[in-house]
């Protein structure tokens, strides 16, 4: 099998985190998020439905509040991420509208994929935008998140999405090339995974660094990536500093780490 399975993937969830939609001193970038939004814009326009998984409330917050740095305390950061969330709303709402799309917000916790019903309405929900030809913006509810409804990181949430949806892809958007054999930032000889077939592979030897400013890592990464593969989606963990990624892995083209979806191999 070869990556052109891709290209013929119809709904795509995409993720990006916070390292990669904040300049080095934790300031949101804006060129970086309407950028993104006019790719998927793109993207939704051949005919492909788009959901999107982004980080960064807790960044906005700390932005807008004027904080010099993210609170150290549960209830500091979901203040700030109740601030935040409207703020990067804010952003994507005027992107996608000035590339003619229509995208909406949506809040979960993991309660909401445990309970029949819930699970059940969320997925009417994200039917039903889809259908409207909306791009749902999706983010983990951080204002009342706490241990036993939270997802982690946003890597794990949107592998949840994507399962939770039925997707054909899964993209995770990261600061690296994507998965290698050792740490890129401590091996310059490092070489990038281009391609894993086993998704249970216990990869917590690569798992990399995580900038100050996210949440999760390379490691949680390949977690998301081999989750969905486990459940028959493709995932490709990509760098989002290049414009052109997103079209290169929907062309079927060798860039990031491909997790072959488990029942396509």
């Amino acid at each position: 099998m070869t990556r052109s399975e891709i290209t013929d993937a119809k709904r795509i969830v995409v993720k990006i985190g916070s390292s990669s939609l904040t300049h080095a001193n934790g300031r949101l970038d804006m060129r970086r998020i309407d950028k993104l939004a006019r790719v998927l814009s793109d993207i939704k326009n051949k005919g492909r439905e788009v959901i999107l998984v982004s980080s960064g409330a807790i960044s906005a917050g700390v932005e807008r509040l004027r904080l010099s740095e993210r609170p150290a305390t549960v209830s500091g950061r979901q203040a700030a991420a109740a601030v935040g969330q409207s703020a990067l709303m804010e952003l994507y709402n005027k992107s996608f509208a000035d590339y003619g799309c229509t995208a909406a917000q949506m809040l979960l916790t993991k309660d909401v994929l445990e309970k029949e019903v819930l699970k059940q309405n969320a997925q009417n929900t994200f039917d039903e935008l889809l259908k409207m030809d909306v791009i749902p913006v999706i983010n983990e509810n951080d204002t009342i998140s706490v241990d036993e409804i939270c997802f982690g990181d946003n890597d794990n949430l949107s592998a949840c999405v994507a399962i939770l949806v039925n997707a054909d892809l899964l993209v995770l958007l990261t600061d690296t090339d994507g998965l290698f054999d050792s740490d890129p930032n401590e091996n310059k000889d490092a070489k990038l995974i281009s391609r894993v077939d086993n998704p249970e592979t216990d990869f917590t030897a690569l798992s990399g660094k995580t900038n100050k400013f996210g949440t999760g890592g390379m490691l949680s990464k390949a977690t998301a990536a081999g989750l969905a593969a486990k459940n028959g989606i493709h995932a490709v963990i990509a760098n989002a500093g290049n414009d052109n990624t997103l079209y290169d892995v929907l062309d079927g083209k060798e860039v990031g780490s491909w997790f072959v979806g488990r029942d396509k191999r």
